[in-house]
């Protein structure tokens, strides 16, 4: 049960508390914010930034220790993987605006430097083009607000009139009434996963707490970037991709590894672009050369001209019902279903 609760800003981010937290938490979630909102407006000065990170890293790892206190949810997160250019955007809209047909409430998040998903989901251009990704507006903090949750997206952003700014801000509604939030790529590619800007974005991503029937389908940088950060350990099921090559499997496995050596319970592996069989059979002698082999399930997908053709958009691959990518994506999304109970 959720009652009127507010909302705190992290520059991007607009989170609800609710019953689940208890006073103590909201406390720490006030000063969290408050002691963020003063270093994040500093002019960075010479001799300071190291300091500057060392606060920014230290709050990002309390919050993320309160955020275990959490009540479980009932909602489920999925993370999509693998090497660059295998097709993780592609199926993370087609995911996403399957799961929202069937009356799934879906953020589809995305936390790729490349930043395709809104095309990809079918978002107008003239929308596109004024998206802000998250990490652009870490040194915008405003006031708390009181309003209460909304009958949908409650828990990430409040659809109420009040807070309208907020949605059309950070949040964008696609087809098929998918939400996207598009979080950036590293500022500075230096710093790598290593960004504290980064680390404050996952850790309030991951205090977002689904209700049932919220998804959240998060479609990652290429390798291995994202699974070194708290933000994985909150996601029970990975979908993995890869093409038939040795370098693509080699950076699946990898990442499957890693996965559940975070304790992402159910590992998918997808194998895209398949011309033919002899595909097949060299992934698996590739899989056990490099000694794992433990997906949870495995979907292979046949090479589709559709998908070229029309790279990113997904809108002709939805209404074509033979198009192979299609027909897997569907048997995709019931897995993840199944593995969800």
């Amino acid at each position: 049960m959720f009652i009127r609760g507010q909302i705190y800003s992290c520059g991007a981010i607009k989170v609800y508390t609710s019953l689940v937290l208890d006073s103590n938490l909201k406390a720490f979630i006030r000063k969290f914010f408050k002691i963020f909102s003063v270093l994040a407006m500093r002019e960075p000065l010479k001799g300071r930034e190291d300091e500057r990170r060392k606060k920014l890293f230290q709050i990002a790892e309390e919050l993320r220790e309160r955020t275990k206190k959490q009540a479980p949810e009932e909602g489920f997160r999925v993370v999509i993987t693998g090497k660059g250019g295998v097709g993780k955007t592609t199926m993370t809209a087609l995911l996403a605006r399957l799961l929202a047909r069937d009356g799934y409430r879906v953020l589809a998040v995305d936390e790729d430097p490349q930043m395709n998903l809104a095309h990809a989901l079918g978002v107008p251009k003239e929308v596109r083009d004024k998206i802000v990704p998250l990490n652009k507006n870490l040194d915008y903090i405003e006031e708390k607000t009181g309003a209460r949750p909304g009958t949908n997206w409650g828990l990430y952003f409040s659809l109420t009139p009040d807070v309208r700014d907020v949605v059309d801000r950070f949040g964008v509604v696609g087809p098929d009434g998918v939400m996207l939030l598009v979080m950036g790529s590293v500022v500075q590619a230096a710093a790598g996963c290593l960004c504290p800007e980064n680390a404050l974005l996952d850790a309030v991503v991951k205090y977002i707490n689904l209700r049932k029937g919220e998804i959240i389908l998060m479609d990652t940088q290429a390798g291995l970037e994202h699974f070194g950060r708290a933000l994985a350990k909150g996601f029970k099921q990975a979908v993995v991709l890869t093409e038939p090559t040795y370098n693509s499997v080699q950076v699946a496995v990898d990442a499957a590894r890693l996965a559940r050596e975070l304790g992402i319970k159910y590992v998918h592996l997808v194998i895209n672009k398949v011309k033919k069989e002899s595909q097949i059979e060299k992934v698996e002698r590739i899989l056990d050369e490099l000694g794992f082999n433990d997906f949870m399930t495995k979907t292979i997908i046949p090479y589709d001209e559709l998908v070229e053709e029309y790279d990113p958009e997904v809108e002709a691959i939805l209404g074509n019902p033979e198009s192979p990518t299609y027909r897997k994506a569907l048997e995709l999304k019931e897995i993840l279903l199944r593995y969800a109970e």
